[in-house]
């Protein structure tokens, strides 16, 4: 039988959190246990659980197998988006490589192979680790940005599409009420997906996205000729990294990069400039992480958790499970880590997006 040489695995998820990642972890346990008889170790806090001494981890049982997990926003492990394990800040203000003492961590638990659930950064740090260490390895892809390349969806992106597209229906009624212009900045880094489906599926006027930089005349124009038409409101989605032409992203340095945001309130006042339009900004922020997941990102999930769980069972390594023309693959992580997924231009959402007469700043 495949995968009897397995006995146990470890489980971690990795990054910023978003809705689905319970439903993932359910599946893997679910499968690896049911199907394979194999003992799975959640590690929390992904790399850092196994960078603790004591180890920082628990046993995943089927006692968590319950159908309210699946519905649980976050992740019953515990996550991490900054601190490069192979250039850890330390209190002295120093850095320092520690992946071998992961490797040495993952060594200690006896373990037989590790699937993590993490986006493009978290999945390039553990194949580089994991690749290091000799160690078994399939990526799951999460992230609201739905930025992972060779996957069409990462869980996560239709639960904040969703939270997107009902923030601009809740807009919508305000706007039309008080003959305001409303701007929504959505998520994203830099890719426009979620600006670009919500706005679609939204009803918005204008959406700005990182892969076309925006003027501010088409949109000043746009306003105007809705007002001329008898419509004297307006909805406006930004991407949190939508950029004028010529010009950059708004964003503050944190650490181990940048952090977006700012741009929504900065459009409202250039566009009340414009056009004379009142305007009013909502930022919705970490509200598009959290929340009960979408039944898409548990379906997806829980695909995703099967497939990876078998995937190791047949021997493989260094592999992601992704989901092409409604069915799961596999490709390899070199593949996904040496490219970006951003919004193509030329794709069919654009396209809607320009035969629906909606505003993209260009």
């Amino acid at each position: 039988m495949p995968g009897t040489k397995i006995k146990a695995i470890g489980l971690m998820t990795s990054g910023g959190d978003c809705a689905g990642l319970n439903a993932a972890i359910r599946a893997v346990v679910s499968h690896a246990i049911q199907h394979y008889g194999w003992r799975v170790m959640g590690i929390h806090d992904a790399t850092r659980g196994l960078m603790s001494r004591p180890l920082d981890y628990e046993e995943l049982t089927m006692n968590i197998i319950t159908g309210n997990i699946l519905r649980l926003g976050g992740t019953i492990l515990g996550t991490i988006n900054s601190g490069s394990p192979f250039s850890f800040p330390m209190p002295d203000g120093t850095r320092k490589d520690r992946s071998d003492e992961i490797i040495e961590g993952y060594r200690m638990l006896e373990l037989d192979g590790l699937i993590a659930i993490g986006g493009d950064g978290s999945l390039d740090i553990l194949s580089r680790l994991t690749e290091q260490g000799g160690i078994p390895f399939v990526g799951i892809p999460k992230t609201i940005d739905n930025d992972v390349p060779l996957t069409e969806f990462s869980i996560g992106f239709s639960t904040a599409l969703a939270t997107a597209v009902e923030a601009l229906d809740r807009l919508q009624p305000t706007a039309a009420s008080h003959d305001r212009v409303m701007v929504l900045e959505v998520m994203g880094r830099d890719a426009g997906h979620i600006a670009l489906n919500a706005g679609i599926g939204g009803g918005a006027d204008v959406i700005l996205i990182p892969e076309i930089p925006f003027r501010m005349e088409p949109i000043a124009q746009k306003i105007l000729g809705l007002r001329e038409a008898g419509r004297p409101h307006a909805l406006v989605v930004c991407s949190e990294a939508a950029r004028p032409v010529n010009g950059e992203a708004v964003f503050h340095r944190v650490e181990g990069g940048k952090r977006y945001g700012g741009v929504g309130q900065r459009l409202a006042d250039e566009i009340a400039k414009a056009t004379g339009a009142e305007t009013r900004v909502t930022v919705l922020g970490h509200v598009q992480r959290g929340g009960m997941p979408s039944a898409q990102d548990r379906i997806i999930a829980s695909a995703f958790g099967v497939a990876a769980v078998d995937l190791l069972a047949s021997g493989a390594t260094g592999r992601m499970v992704a989901w092409q023309r409604r069915q799961v693959v596999d490709v390899a992580l070199s593949e996904v880590v040496a490219q970006t997924h951003r919004v193509d231009p030329s794709e069919t959402m654009v396209r809607t997006a320009r035969g629906l007469g909606i505003c993209l700043g260009d």
